[in-house]
């Protein structure tokens, strides 16, 4: 299945003693579900209506429905008092997180029209039409005591932005964890010897966001690369001078072996249907593969500009979080932080290798390196600044526990002097300050990296935690 196979479940509920009593009530109830079925359809269209739940019958058929379609997760509109037993048959059966919309038809009840009506039955029918509050406390105490995992959206059914945002960053946060979980990790290479903290258990990610992990081996690459073609070279260079600001000083040998290195790694990602990659290989005594690892920078520029996001020195951790951020369509750039400007208060953050071209403040540079910051090997490299304006750091961090969380935190790209060194570099002020900052974020255990994206986005964040049922620490509460 293509990660936007996001299925969304929706269904009403009611009670169908009541449509007898109260002449036209389910036709108005049935309306309040259209106009919410639209709504969600204009942010995915991918909707899976149960209708009006009315009956434990229903209820039951319902989640049968849900559950053939295998739906992601499940909308529940209370549209009126209705029983706790018409509601549980359907989400037990399904077996997927439910997001309760508890939504008033308008902002309040018109009392004086209400009680000028002289028709005892038809003011209680009106009543009713007005009720979606009243039943959600027990729908929560059978959720909870039945170990349904459950969320609340109250508001308004119409004119309610907050609200409706709220709804939106659910969906986006269901697509997210959708793709994650039909993600192809490749993790190409082997670990960073003796950088400790990026280390992981590999069925610990499986475990919390699904998806497939390939081990690659860089001979293959290398093979690969062997096979490209003198036309796809040529063909590459002149991608590389149209997307990046290739720099006077850029050797054309240089570009070609990158060029050479881009065309074989597209290969390598449609041959495994990647999503995302980490990577390192030292490469010392095998010359192919040196050479194919020394020229992996820009090829890896273009894949993570093009959603398959690639980070360095295998942190496979990283990767997932770089994943999430774009899939979130923040972008998702590999980075970490290095110095600290106290004079300005702002965070200096960045990091050799791969860059996200899709967040860059301009165009990014391509550069020549001697070496590779003392790593083995070296060649071309990119230089760019993420887009000034909010943006949210994540990470994915592995406790002693043997649990996973995410870390988030908002922060300002400012514009400002930078270090000119072929790196990635950028300028960041957070609310709390730089030195809080530091504190903070370093008192939760996470690796040196982090996924740098553009946009406040940690609401987002939290909601997809709640959905795969990791916790999430937002450094800015």
């Amino acid at each position: 299945m293509l990660p936007n196979g996001l299925k969304i479940g929706l269904m009403g509920i009611g009670l169908d003693a009541y449509w007898d009593q109260f002449e036209g009530l389910e036709q108005r109830l049935q309306t309040y579900l259209n106009i919410v079925s639209k709504k969600i359809a204009a942010v995915h269209n991918n909707i899976v209506n149960a209708g009006l739940v009315d009956t434990v019958d229903k209820a039951f058929a319902a989640g049968s429905l849900f559950r053939r379609e295998e739906v992601d997760l499940i909308f529940l509109h209370v549209t009126t008092y209705a029983l706790s037993a018409t509601v549980l048959p359907a989400v037990q059966k399904a077996k997927v997180p439910v997001i309760i919309l508890n939504l008033s038809p308008g902002a309040h009840i018109d009392y004086k029209a209400f009680n000028e009506m002289n028709d005892r039955r038809k003011m209680t029918g009106e009543w009713l039409a007005w009720c979606a509050a009243c039943p959600v406390p027990e729908i929560a105490n059978v959720f909870k005591r039945t170990g349904i995992r459950f969320h609340q959206v109250t508001g308004m059914l119409e004119d309610d932005a907050a609200c409706w945002q709220e709804i939106t960053e659910w969906v986006e946060a269901a697509k997210v964890a959708h793709t994650m979980s039909y993600n192809r990790l490749g993790c190409l290479g082997h670990y960073y010897n003796g950088m400790l903290d990026i280390y992981t258990d590999l069925t610990l990610q499986y475990a919390a966001f699904g998806g497939h992990i390939e081990l690659l081996e860089v001979d293959e690459l290398s093979a690969l690369r062997e096979k490209v073609s003198d036309q796809e070279i040529a063909n590459r260079v002149t991608v590389f001078r149209d997307i990046f600001d290739v720099q006077p000083d850029c050797p054309q040998a240089e570009l070609e072996r990158a060029a050479k290195t881009s065309v074989a790694l597209d290969q390598l990602v449609e041959r495994y249907r990647l999503g995302a990659i980490a990577y390192y290989y030292k490469g010392t005594g095998n010359e192919a593969n040196e050479d194919t690892m020394s020229s992996i920078i820009l090829g890896n520029s273009l894949l993570t500009a093009k959603g398959v996001p690639v980070a360095g020195e295998y942190e496979v951790k990283n990767a997932q979080a770089m994943k999430i951020m774009d899939s979130f369509g923040a972008g998702g750039s590999f980075t970490e932080y290095y110095a600290m400007d106290f004079k300005d208060d702002v965070v200096l953050m960045g990091h050799d290798g791969p860059g996200h071209l899709a967040i860059a403040e301009g165009k990014t540079k391509v550069r020549p390196l001697v070496v590779y910051h003392g790593k083995v090997g070296k060649g071309l490299s990119v230089e760019m600044s993420v887009k000034h304006g909010p943006v949210t750091l994540l990470s994915v961090v592995e406790n002693r526990n043997g649990g996973l969380l995410l870390l988030v935190a908002e922060a300002e790209s400012v514009a400002g002097p930078v270090l000119q060194i072929g790196n990635t570099n950028s300028r960041y002020r957070f609310p709390m300050g730089a030195r809080n900052f530091v504190n903070s974020w370093n008192q939760h255990g996470p690796a040196h990296h982090c996924a740098i994206g553009v946009g406040h986005i940690a609401s987002k964040v939290e909601k997809l935690g709640s959905l795969i049922n990791i916790d999430v620490v937002n450094i800015n509460n």
